[in-house]
């Protein structure tokens, strides 16, 4: 009796430790396969991450792109490319052009200053003004608010030369406009809360949907070349410059814009009667 349960106990103990290594290499090998199938689609995430990085990394930037798009210019605009901006009195004879950077500070200051009497000048038909926008700040403090800022003002031109006026006023202000290294100008929705402060462009979806949509991002680009081919012809590289007559208007130092009321009318007195 003892020796035959001897035997049995011995035959299950090796059934049951067969069972064992049988089940033991069952997850041997479901582990393996996991670990095979999990290696391969990190594999696979990491290929995938590395083409999605080298991909965004070589995609054009949006004025990359806007370089390359066609050219859309706003309504009120003449001359080739729309790049000419002119606003009052067909009748006035004379015209001043008026060089400006929207993230200029100095051109914030001068239209602060004189804007009001310029502006008074031109409801009275004096001369009418040629407005020419830069971007040079965009590349010498890296950003790019000068360029947005130029597509909203065509925007706000696409409106009227009433709106564009009141617009380019309120994005000098000493209420918004930041300061020279701030890239403020860059987010189109602070653009648009500035816009909300001009009757015709408060709530207007048109405005918004242009500014939000770069509808004009190639005319800014195209009014900047603008800017630098009259720059070498009128020999000026910074804003703000005024130019009458092919002549540069400037204040009592003979070399930059006049920043005081007193010193404007004095320098466009002059280049009036020249």
């Amino acid at each position: 009796m003892s020796k035959r349960n001897s035997q049995a106990s011995k035959t299950a103990a090796r059934e049951r430790l067969r069972a064992e290594r049988e089940r033991q290499a069952k997850k041997d090998r479901a582990r393996r396969q996991v670990v095979v199938g999990v290696s391969v689609v990190a594999g696979i995430a990491v290929i995938g991450g590395i083409a999605f990085a080298w991909q965004q990394m070589n995609k054009p930037t949006r004025w990359e792109e806007a370089a390359d798009a066609k050219l859309v210019a706003p309504a009120n605009t003449s001359g080739k490319d729309g790049t000419t901006v002119v606003v009052g009195k067909d009748s006035a004879k004379k015209t001043l052009k008026v060089y400006e950077d929207p993230r200029c500070p100095i051109c914030a200051q001068l239209e602060q200053t004189v804007g009001p009497t310029m502006k008074k000048d031109i409801d009275d038909g004096k001369y009418k003004v040629q407005f020419i926008g830069a971007s040079f700040l965009d590349t010498n403090i890296p950003g790019e608010g000068s360029r947005n800022a130029l597509s909203a003002l065509g925007a706000a031109l696409d409106v009227s030369p009433e709106a564009f006026t009141e617009y380019k006023s309120a994005l000098y202000s000493a209420k918004y406009h930041p300061e020279e290294t701030d890239d403020k100008f860059k987010d189109s929705d602070y653009l648009i809360e500035i816009a909300d402060t001009v009757k015709e462009l408060k709530g207007n979806k048109a405005f918004q949907k242009a500014v939000h949509d770069g509808t004009y991002d190639k005319w800014a680009l195209t009014l900047s070349k603008k800017f630098n081919e009259d720059g070498e012809k009128y020999d000026f590289q910074g804003t703000p410059t005024l130019v009458m007559d092919d002549k540069k208007v400037t204040g009592s130092d003979n070399k930059n814009a006049p920043m005081t009321v007193e010193e404007f009318n004095t320098a466009m007195a002059a280049a009036l009667k020249g």
